[in-house]
């Protein structure tokens, strides 16, 4: 990896460390160390570190703004490439908008609600980034990026870059087709709004704003929803029902104020994370025989 690390660090691409901290990186302060780190400056300097992934075969992975992501203790293989202020340009054109994949999610729905522009209000309290939430088809308070997205433009693994429209993104609830059948970082996205009333969006989005304020503990470090909705049932009603809302294993515990959130209550490490999802996954299914498939990204060393 150091003949990689120095061929990257003399292309002048951006940010490039070695053995950096994922904790540094992760909405829930948990994660080992990444072999390679890099943060390019631009989606051309992005393009050059894809050329030397692929032609060392190095495996790879990208990160934005680190929440629903649960990294091992151990760290990742390879190098970590987190989309960041390099690739998160804006560009707006009547209700068309045209944002890069670092771009913070919160940051461009308070953004685009003050001229008057609509459709992003869900997202006003959703702690990602643009690549990221087009990934997993980020959602809440009934709509989620489906609704919005005209097309991505995807960096896939081979190194070759495409733009998919919004039937070829395949999205269903939480997912999209890069998640399984077509690996790929979310370079930048375009989004169809509409014109509305300013100060109407404005007030729908403090709305929300609020309500994940008064209903969700981002005073603690976390994750978000750490399990998908097994619908028509909700996690955090069922966990609740449960009785496990404060339960804790290490510095890991299940939220006494939303029971689909894991918070580090202290120095908690993934295998304590891991530790609770197991032991919720099976009393829910003990109670319900309901399963539960999680949402939180688990990534790195096993």
């Amino acid at each position: 990896m150091d003949r990689i690390l120095k061929e990257l660090q003399e292309l002048n691409i951006g940010k490039v460390k070695q053995n950096e901290p994922l904790s540094s990186h992760t909405t829930i302060k948990i994660g080992g160390p990444a072999d390679i780190f890099v943060e390019p400056s631009s989606i051309e300097n992005l393009k050059k570190v894809m050329n030397v992934i692929n032609r060392n075969q190095v495996d790879w992975r990208a990160i934005g703004r680190g929440s629903n992501l649960l990294v091992s203790d151990k760290g990742i293989d390879g190098v970590v490439i987190k989309l960041g202020s390099g690739i998160n340009h804006l560009d707006i054109s009547e209700t068309k908008i045209t944002v890069g994949g670092g771009h913070s999610l919160v940051s461009l729905s308070t953004q685009i609600s003050k001229k008057g522009l609509s459709g992003l209000e869900f997202a006003s309290g959703i702690p990602g980034s643009v690549g990221g939430a087009v990934y997993m088809n980020a959602g809440a308070h009934g709509s989620d990026i489906s609704k919005i997205l005209a097309k991505a433009h995807i960096l896939f693994k081979d190194g070759t870059m495409a733009w998919l429209t919004n039937e070829e993104m395949e999205f269903s609830y939480r997912t999209s087709i890069l998640q399984k059948k077509r690996p790929g970082i979310v370079l930048e996205a375009v989004f169809e709004l509409t014109q509305g009333n300013r100060e109407s969006i404005v007030e729908q989005m403090q709305k929300n704003k609020d309500y994940r304020k008064e209903t969700q503990p981002w005073n603690y470090p976390c994750a978000g929803s750490i399990f998908r909705n097994p619908l028509p049932n909700y996690a955090g009603r069922l966990i609740e029902q449960a009785g496990l809302k404060g339960f804790s294993i290490g510095g890991a515990k299940i939220s006494e104020m939303h029971g689909n959130f894991i918070v580090n209550a202290g120095n908690a490490t993934a295998d304590d994370v891991l530790a609770l999802i197991n032991h919720v996954k099976e009393t829910i299914y003990n109670l319900y025989h309901v399963t539960m498939e999680t949402e939180v990204e688990i990534i790195g060393r096993k």
